[in-house]
């Protein structure tokens, strides 16, 4: 096991935060948020979103901390093929809610770690099905506040969880940092274990 190992945090996230810290990690964690302009790096493949934002994220961090193990999420909610980032505004929120309400939609979450000049990725893709929502229900969250900066206008883990009739796959990924494969990749590439 690497104990003198630090990873770094590419994110400004307080849920990514808040879960790897949670996991009582064997090393020193940072968390310094990657500063990119992420409308340079658009795409028409929601999956493909997610995945090249990742890495670009790990990679802009990693400049300056090159011995460190960085890591890099981002998450994208994919609709009948049109990827939802994070609302704009209440009626960009509320527009998304709708669309969602009584739908199965998919949420992809890019992981990359980056370490002296070697990057290692995957996408994490989940299945989440919302009930039907009335407009008042809709309305109430949105003045919650909670839909603003997450992509898709809602987070799993707050108010939206009384949304979500059924998840088909990783939790912590809809959330946005998917630890297992989290785990897998920091052993398999630094033998670092978690467990």
């Amino acid at each position: 096991m690497v104990l003198k190992t630090r990873i770094v945090l590419a994110s400004k996230s307080p849920r990514r935060e808040a879960l790897l810290r949670g996991l009582e990690l064997p090393c020193e964690l940072e968390v310094v948020p990657a500063d990119i302009d992420e409308s340079c790096y658009q795409m028409s493949v929601p999956r493909a979103q997610a995945a090249v934002l990742s890495v670009v994220k790990a990679q802009a961090v990693a400049q300056q901390y090159p011995l460190s193990i960085v890591i890099g999420a981002d998450t994208v909610v994919e609709l009948d093929g049109v990827m939802m980032g994070k609302p704009k505004d209440e009626a960009q929120a509320r527009e998304m809610l709708t669309a969602l309400s009584d739908k199965t939609h998919t949420v992809h979450t890019g992981i990359a770690l980056c370490c002296r000049g070697e990057v290692f990725s995957d996408v994490v893709s989940s299945r989440v099905t919302f009930r039907a929502l009335e407009p008042e229900e809709i309305d109430r969250y949105i003045a919650s506040g909670e839909p603003f900066d997450k992509a898709g206008g809602y987070g799993i883990q707050g108010r939206a969880a009384t949304m979500v009739r059924a998840i088909d796959g990783d939790y912590f990924a809809v959330m946005g940092l998917p630890l297992c494969r989290l785990s897998e990749l920091l052993r398999q590439h630094f033998d670092i274990w978690l467990l």
